[in-house]
């Protein structure tokens, strides 16, 4: 695995983006410098659910700098991460296509609960160790994470639908902060909350943490108006909500601590905090330092250090959809010896998804055995996998739904990477389909201008009649398609 001394992490959040340098010291982390940005790519959401083009702008010109302070850095030592806004977003595909050229590296997309997840693991780091049960809050600008971990490791996480641009959106965007308007913004919220109110109740937890602009901002309010020591509390949030009543705009609002970057969302992320406090049982919450950028540092910490959470999830998975391992091993040490013979300088990368692929490919046979690599597909590209991006599961999900069955509905482009991936995951399928220890001949697959030949053993193939029309079948099947890279003969030499 590459040692990196330098790290870098972007959030790309629905209010603001971030980003945050760490130096390497053996297993710890020294951050260097930050930089952020008030982008509101959340307030870009038209109501058809379409980043606008000023949004887009303020976006593309933010990473624009982002990119100029990581030049010179390796792709591997940098992670980029988009979140709510832009799970939602319909055209979030083309914006990502031009972020990506703005910043220089690759930007992911992660679900709710993979976001709670980095969210945690960043607020831990910024905290002393502590075993006792905590809760940890971030109300970002299109969404909140509430997440219950101990230690290091988080337990129960959550994303609901609210956050502090949506809703200052949607019950303030005329600028007034009169009492229909609170109460409006309450009601959807703690509807919200109730949802979960169960799962992460004052009984669960020992102490209350928040993470992120809101929290400190409403922190930093209480603290400044006498309310308390730094921390968020009942008591304070309802003096403040009496204060932006009596403002009656945000115009005419004057609160000591409120900063001008928060003034346009703070009335959202507000109604959402109070309605967390009054569902959770909440009294007081800290205000922590870190939060999802940290948290994305410490992950890509863990990879780049063969930690990889990655390889924890499908271990798991592997367990709760009761794969078989020494089957899932066999298929595994094949496919990856096929794809170097095929790819000298094969990716560590590619190996790696590849590896998983092998691995989980069966994870559908615990719903059914006809039609597994489907059944796995839809698990794989709709559980909630820890340490992968929405891209990693989709790319996973097409390695095991075309491990097996037919190739000409397969929606990928016909020079996709994957293409010699899955020839090499599909040949790895067919020769241990007996399920059972067997002694393979030695076999070489070479490709010239994408048109593969698998060479083998005549009396290897003559002793197995079975194997040997299963390669006959699937030369054919690669016939129909037309990737960069398919098998073209079985020669027998």
């Amino acid at each position: 695995m590459q040692e990196y001394t330098t790290l870098a992490a972007i959030d790309l959040g629905s209010n603001s983006f971030h980003l945050q340098v760490g130096r390497v010291e053996g297993e710890q982390l020294f951050y260097l410098d930050s930089l952020k940005e008030p982008v509101r790519l959340a307030g870009g959401l038209t109501a058809d659910k379409r980043l606008d083009e000023a949004s887009q702008q303020r976006a593309l010109d933010c990473l624009a700098r982002f990119g100029e302070r990581l030049q010179g850095m390796p792709s591997g030592a940098v992670r980029a991460v988009g979140t709510s806004a832009l799970r939602v977003a319909k055209n979030a595909p083309a914006f990502l296509d031009k972020a990506r050229q703005a910043l220089g590296f690759e930007i992911e997309i992660v679900a709710g609960r993979e976001e709670a997840r980095l969210i945690y693991l960043g607020v831990a780091h910024s905290l002393p160790l502590d075993e006792a049960p905590r809760l940890v809050v971030d109300i970002g600008g299109g969404s909140t994470e509430c997440i219950i971990g101990k230690g290091y490791e988080p337990r129960e996480r959550e994303s609901l639908r609210m956050g502090c641009v949506v809703f200052t959106n949607r019950f303030f965007a005329d600028g007034k902060l009169d009492k229909v308007a609170w109460k409006a913004a309450e009601t959807a919220a703690r509807v919200e909350a109730h949802a979960v109110a169960g799962q992460f109740h004052r009984s669960r937890w020992e102490h209350a943490v928040g993470s992120s602009g809101t929290a400190k901002a409403l922190a930093e309010i209480c603290l400044q108006n006498g309310q308390s020591d730094g921390a968020i509390t009942l008591d304070g949030l309802k003096w403040l909500r009496d204060r932006l009543v009596k403002a009656g705009s945000l115009e005419r609002l004057e609160v000591d601590g409120l900063k001008a970057d928060r003034r346009p969302v703070i009335a959202g992320g507000a109604a959402v905090m109070y309605a967390l406090f009054q569902e959770l049982g909440i009294q007081e919450m800290a205000a922590a330092q870190g939060a999802m950028r940290e948290g994305i540092l410490w992950d890509l910490l863990g990879r780049v250090h063969d930690h990889d959470m990655r390889d924890l999830t499908v271990t798991q998975f592997m367990r709760r959809y009761h794969v078989e391992g020494r089957q899932a091993r066999r298929v595994e040490r094949l496919a990856t010896r096929l794809y170097r013979s095929l790819d000298s300088a094969a990716s560590p990368d590619a190996l790696r998804y590849l590896t998983w692929a092998a691995k989980l490919h069966e994870v559908g046979i615990s719903i059914a055995h006809s039609g597994y690599h489907k059944h796995g597909a839809y698990i794989l590209e709709n559980a909630d996998m820890p340490g992968f991006s929405r891209r990693d599961q989709v790319r996973l999900a097409s390695l095991v739904r075309t491990s097996r069955g037919g190739l000409g509905k397969v929606a990928l482009s016909d020079d996709d990477a994957l293409w010699p991936m899955i020839l090499c995951l599909r040949l790895s399928v067919l020769f241990h389909q007996a399920r059972s220890p067997v002694e393979l001949p030695v076999m070489r697959l070479r490709c010239e201008d994408g048109h593969c030949v698998l060479r083998l053993s005549a009396a290897w193939l003559a002793a197995n009649p079975l194997t040997q029309t299963a390669l006959q079948e699937e030369v054919a099947m690669w016939q129909d398609v037309r990737p960069a890279v398919r098998l073209a003969a079985v020669r027998a030499v």
